[in-house]
């Protein structure tokens, strides 16, 4: 059953500036937001950071709408078919609108121009994880193994499509190894099937991770962008360790049904902008691990169409196709 939670309003909504005002007595109802995978991810974290400055502004509750599966291409069609009324949205990511055009040969509704941008949020590097008492402890020892080892040389990812699963093919790819992908529902169990041995690596987003690094379930062995990042300072890039052009970064943001009206998306992303821009929100954002990178419709939707060009490639000369 799909769980649904909401929060009471608190307090009058505020008047929004009058360059961002929406059509008519918008909203009026409790605005709902689809989510692509389980309650209590990265996708549910980024909403409920800026849930109350939401709820102030637009005078109404949120609903959080788990729909787990497909790498999130199940939320987005939920959402993609839900009525353009402008009080249902999807959180994207990587993996719906900028993996998935490619990755989904069958796909029955076009990410971008079914659901185009309202606000982008924030990024993140993956790392690189093993398991907590694994002898491997660098990027070169695992690549040895994979290679001495290939019927262990499996990966788990947060689903099909996901960040994560193109990660794992780009490193085998990369470091010139065949890797098997597990697909699991959610970067949780992901986490889970390598701290129990069920596969040997994953590459997912690191706050995620951090707890169970620090506490040493798991071990991280590089990050997925070009630099360091600023959650695991003391772990390499995998481009320090020898990864060529290896430069992964997770994003999310908010998506829309495409005939909501232009004047509710602008105002929905003004004030999503807005939240971001608050420095107790984006220090929170930072806390987690990741950026806050606010941009607003237009903006959001050029920057996803320059995304699906940047994983095109890698997506057909990693073979992987999803009918």
């Amino acid at each position: 059953m799909i769980t649904r939670r909401s929060m009471m309003a608190a307090g009058p909504a505020l008047l929004a500036a009058p360059a961002v005002q929406a059509q008519g007595n918008w909203p009026d109802k409790p605005l709902r937001f689809v989510i692509g995978g389980a309650a209590g991810g990265v996708s549910d974290i980024f909403l409920r950071m800026m849930e109350n400055r939401l709820r102030e502004r637009l005078g109404q509750p949120m609903i959080i709408d788990p729909r787990p599966g497909a790498g999130g291409m199940v939320g987005a069609e939920v959402a993609a078919r839900s009525a353009p009324d402008g009080y249902t949205y999807y959180v994207n990511h990587i993996a719906s609108h900028g993996i998935g055009p490619t990755l989904y040969r069958r796909l029955s509704f076009d990410p971008l121009k079914d659901l185009p941008g309202v606000a982008r949020i924030a990024a993140m590097p993956n790392v690189l994880i093993i398991k907590g008492d694994s002898p491997i402890r660098s990027v070169a020892e695992l690549v040895a193994f994979c290679k001495a080892n290939p019927a262990r040389a499996n990966f788990s990812s947060a689903g099909s499509g996901t960040s994560s699963h193109l990660s794992g093919l780009l490193f085998g790819m990369r470091m010139g190894i065949e890797v098997t992908h597990v697909p699991y529902r959610g970067t949780a169990p992901s986490m889970a099937a390598v701290m129990n041995g069920e596969t040997l690596f994953a590459i997912d987003n690191a706050p995620a991770s951090r707890q169970q690094v620090l506490g040493g379930l798991l071990k991280a062995l590089g990050v997925s962008t070009a630099q360091r990042s600023s959650t695991m300072p003391e772990v390499p890039s995998l481009q320090e360790q020898g990864v060529p052009n290896f430069d992964v970064a997770s994003w999310y943001g908010i998506a829309a049904p495409a005939a909501v009206p232009a004047a509710i998306r602008e105002r929905l992303g003004a004030e999503v902008v807005a939240a971001l821009n608050d420095p107790a929100i984006a220090q929170r954002v930072r806390d987690y691990g990741a950026e806050p990178w606010p941009l607003g419709p237009a903006d959001y939707d050029a920057f996803m169409r320059r995304e699906v060009e940047i994983w095109a490639p890698v997506v057909r000369a990693s073979g992987a196709q999803i009918d």
